[in-house]
């Protein structure tokens, strides 16, 4: 990759870089790069083996995944980690499932880092929003069914006032992107339905999205909660007409592969 250009993970500076999904064939040059160089690689939960396969072998890994209902460190705590490990003079790799800065606390982290005088980079990543969908076979946008998409997040999805969602805009949204939002479901569509949304308008729930065990459960509105017991986690879900597409175009046929998670 030397004839690219590609610049160097530099002692000291710390990478918030972004894994993609799942399959590691979705990882950006850089990503791979950084994999090669790093020093340290602090990685989050989502993080397939198989990416962590790719770093280089006098590479210490660090776990720093954050699970809902497991014990899990503190953001406060990972921030703190990669200021000390770049001020110890390492090559510091922080590897985050997806992109970093979409529902990823990257922004979190590097705001820590500035802060510090750390220098750093961001290596953006394919979310499991956009890639997620395609490895289900559904657009996440359309020219003639869907021309607007709104991402959110299960994460306090109960708040009122100032600080929760505007039910009737996301009701109204051609297409509706759900990160983290498998504990949340029968709230999410309770309330879509209340604002005015159609309780037939296909959804689909995506587990381990590009993963060899990838899982896709359609369903409509009105029957997802309950449809989404048969589901696992990780899960995006997705609500729109472009579901419906998912007929023609459900292209992704996973073999199996002796270090993909659960085997």
């Amino acid at each position: 990759m030397n004839e690219l250009d590609l610049p160097a993970l530099l002692p000291g500076t710390v990478w918030l870089v972004g894994a993609g999904p799942g399959d590691p064939g979705l990882l950006t040059l850089l990503a791979v790069q950084a994999l090669a160089q790093a020093d340290v690689v602090v990685y989050d939960a989502l993080v397939d083996r198989r990416i962590l396969a790719l770093a280089h072998t006098g590479a210490t890994l660090e776990y720093a995944g954050k699970r809902g209902g497991t014990p899990s460190p503190s953001q406060p705590d990972i921030s703190d980690r990669l200021v000390a490990l770049a001020r110890a003079g390492k090559r510091v790799l922080r590897l985050k499932g997806g992109d970093p800065f979409v529902f990823g606390r990257g922004g979190e982290e590097a705001l820590v880092l500035a802060s510090a005088g750390i220098p750093f980079r961001v290596v953006p990543g394919i979310t499991a929003g956009i890639g997620g969908l395609a490895y289900a076979g559904i657009p996440v946008t359309h020219r003639r069914i869907a021309r607007a998409v709104t991402f959110i997040t299960g994460h306090d999805i109960a708040a009122e006032g100032p600080e929760g969602l505007d039910w009737i805009s996301l009701a109204r949204t051609p297409v509706l992107v759900c990160y983290m939002a498998r504990g949340q479901i029968a709230l999410l569509t309770g309330r879509l339905i209340e604002a005015g949304r159609d309780p037939s308008d296909p959804a689909a729930l995506i587990s381990k999205a590009s993963q060899p065990d990838q899982q896709v459960i359609e369903t409509s509105l009105d029957r997802l909660a309950d449809a989404s017991q048969a589901s696992e986690t990780p899960a995006i879900l997705v609500i729109g007409e472009v579901v419906r597409l998912r007929a023609a175009l459900d292209w992704f046929k996973p073999v199996s592969n002796p270090l993909a998670p659960g085997t």
